[in-house]
């Protein structure tokens, strides 16, 4: 596979490449070109030629080009998630969705971005501006680097590149290393589409390098980065010395609040849900469940009996409903994070081994609320820790010990504390009566604390990608 640079796939400029392998059996599946320093340069300027013919293009036109891109994509479907699911280790049931997701998407953005109107203030709304009318318009901010993390690739791509490019701007991807096939498959999709030469493209690499020399580069006007809070706020440093604007979306432990009153078997299946799905590997994710005192023991019975039901196995396999994760570097780093937790009070009732990239879903009881995993430490694979406690004040207390703050849940019969634990959760989305792993494409998307900076989504992505203009007709009456 190569890169997308000015309508073209390249080769890196030193020909150095990298490998992609399957994390189900370590084969590898293709390479990429590991780009240089210089190649980072040639993208940003070829992207900042580029994004002035594209921001000319009627957005009529800019809809049109991107159907087209849809078109290409469904003729392609399965070939994409094939390489999703070999590149990354989800189950090709999985993969198969995160690629039907591409339609759904593109089209909201599409039609948010035909009514994105300015607004008119009329004369005399204050004083002394009685002859003044004011208006404004949205304009493209420019060059957007879109950086995208390895666990849902493709939802991300939608998420920061449908709206990058539909505002005018040009859009520069870069994918994870360890995944970044079917990104460079969609990037060149939407070149064969029409998306003007040079204002989409990608360049992989090392995030360390290439990503780095991206942000850095005073010619990318602003930065969406999808990926962890160490890497964010390095990121953040970087655009800061060219005063670039940032979007962050970042790591995430939440809260799975099961109260007293709370309907446990509808909270074990959204449990399967809303930490096994992606073997676990979502920011948002449910990740500390926090169980009332006299229900958590059954809570724990009926989760082990029902992950049980849940068929691991081979990526590959329709039947599969659990695969591995996206690496065995990952996996063993779940592994010390689990010891961690046993050494600090827990006790495995379920799981606990692994097998290369293969980590068994995992349940551990008895985790005092001051263990790390209660707090700050973010276990990104399948694995369920369970902590109890006496009322739902204490619950929110433990809750919001995280220094991160991008989802929680609560599971309750009564709305007034529905509602109350919602108000007093601290993070950017609360979802009542189900897994906090919930995210619509409309809906915005964000975190408070070191959870992220900005939202995302078709309601409010667009004021991430654009500059708001006051042109002002003085005198005029």
């Amino acid at each position: 596979m190569k890169m997308f640079i000015d309508g073209k796939a390249v080769d890196a400029s030193n020909g150095a490449v990298i490998e992609v392998t399957n994390p189900a059996n370590g084969k590898v599946i293709d390479t990429v070109p590991a780009a240089t320093e210089a190649d980072v340069k040639l993208a940003v300027e070829k992207a900042r030629e580029g994004q002035k013919i594209w921001a000319k293009v009627p957005l009529h036109e800019k809809g049109e080009i991107l159907l087209k891109f849809l078109a290409l994509v469904e003729e392609n479907k399965e070939k994409l998630a094939r390489t999703l699911s070999n590149e990354t280790g989800k189950p090709i049931t999985e993969a198969r969705g995160e690629i039907a997701n591409i339609p759904i998407s593109f089209k909201a953005f599409i039609e948010r971005a035909k009514h994105l109107y300015g607004e008119v203030i009329p004369q005399g709304q204050e004083k002394n501006q009685e002859h003044n009318v004011l208006l404004t318009v949205r304009e493209p901010i420019g060059v957007v680097a879109c950086v995208i993390p390895f666990n849902f690739p493709c939802d991300l791509f939608d998420q920061k590149v449908a709206p990058t490019l539909l505002a005018g701007n040009a859009a520069i991807v870069k994918p994870s290393t360890d995944n970044p096939l079917t990104l460079c498959m969609l990037t060149e999709l939407l070149g064969k589409a029409g998306v003007t030469q040079g204002a989409i493209g990608i360049l992989t690499g090392r995030g360390s390098q290439v990503g780095t020399w991206l942000c850095q580069n005073p010619d990318v006007h602003a930065i969406t980065l999808t990926g962890s809070t160490e890497v964010g706020i390095e990121t953040y440093r970087n655009a800061a010395n060219h005063l670039a604007h940032i979007a962050l979306e970042l790591g995430g432990n939440d809260a799975f609040i099961v109260g007293k009153d709370a309907d446990v078997d509808l909270a074990v299946e959204e449990l399967i849900w809303g930490r096994m799905y992606n073997t676990g590997q979502v920011c948002c994710a449910s990740k500390r469940f926090l169980v009332h005192n006299s229900l958590k023991d059954e809570f724990a019975k009926k989760a082990v009996e029902r992950i049980k039901q849940i068929k691991l196995g081979d990526p590959a396999d329709d039947a599969t409903q659990l695969g591995c994760l996206i690496s065995e570097k990952a996996a063993i780093e779940v592994e010390r994070q689990v010891n961690l937790t046993v050494s600090q009070g827990g006790k495995i009732i379920l799981g606990g081994k692994r097998n290369g990239a293969f980590y068994e879903p995992t349940v551990i009881t008895g985790v005092p609320k001051t263990a790390d995993v209660a707090k700050d430490m973010e276990i990104f694979g399948p694995v369920v820790p369970i902590t109890g406690f006496d009322t739902i004040e204490e619950a929110v207390e433990i809750a919001n010990s995280s220094k991160f703050g991008l989802c929680g849940c609560i599971f309750t019969a009564d709305m007034k504390t529905a509602w109350k634990v919602a108000a007093e959760l601290e993070c950017g989305g609360v979802i009542i009566n189900g897994a906090s792993f919930f995210r619509s494409f409309e809906m915005p998307f964000g975190g408070y604390k070191y959870s992220g900076i900005g939202t995302e989504g078709v309601l409010s992505t667009f004021d991430e990608v654009t500059l708001t203009k006051t042109i002002v007709l003085k005198n005029i009456i």
